[in-house]
């Protein structure tokens, strides 16, 4: 009973907090849109285009850094230093990716969010483009400091 309540009080925090994931102005996101990359970094796009409202809203991590909460038909850019990294959300369950960046590239990683699970896959670049312009809106990342439990 006790478990039940402070699973019930967590999910209800979580969904507070996602009311703050700041969406994009329209202009921004047609510039995220275009898809480029930069010589010195690695482009990672992670989106999800189910429309599951009923399921956990994952905070979403990579390496450590809030990115932020992941709604349907939604999606994050975040430019990283290529290299090892890992993606995380913290929801019911803790599901992870990990993938290798390379310089002047962008990779794609869909987050399918069924029930209390959240899958992860790499996705070809004209798949994953097609997916973006068709469902997606973009997602601004969560500020440095900003917390989405104590909204």
């Amino acid at each position: 009973m006790m478990r039940s309540a402070c699973l019930a009080l967590l999910l209800s925090a979580v969904l507070a907090g996602c009311a703050s994931t700041p969406q994009a102005t329209n202009a921004r996101d047609a510039e995220t849109k275009q898809f480029q990359s930069y010589p010195a970094t690695s482009g990672i796009y992670i989106y999800r285009v189910d429309r599951n409202l009923d399921s956990d809203l994952p905070v979403l991590y990579l390496d450590g850094r809030l990115i932020g909460a992941s709604l349907p038909r939604s999606y994050f850019r975040v430019d990283v230093n290529p290299g090892w990294h890992s993606l995380n959300g913290v929801a019911a369950d803790l599901g992870n990716f990990t993938l290798e960046t390379r310089p002047d590239q962008v990779y794609y990683i869909e987050l399918t969010a069924l029930g209390s699970q959240s899958h992860y896959r790499l996705v070809p670049a004209a798949a994953a483009q097609r997916a973006l312009l068709a469902c997606c809106s973009l997602m601004e990342s969560w500020a440095p400091g900003q917390r989405p439990l104590l909204r």
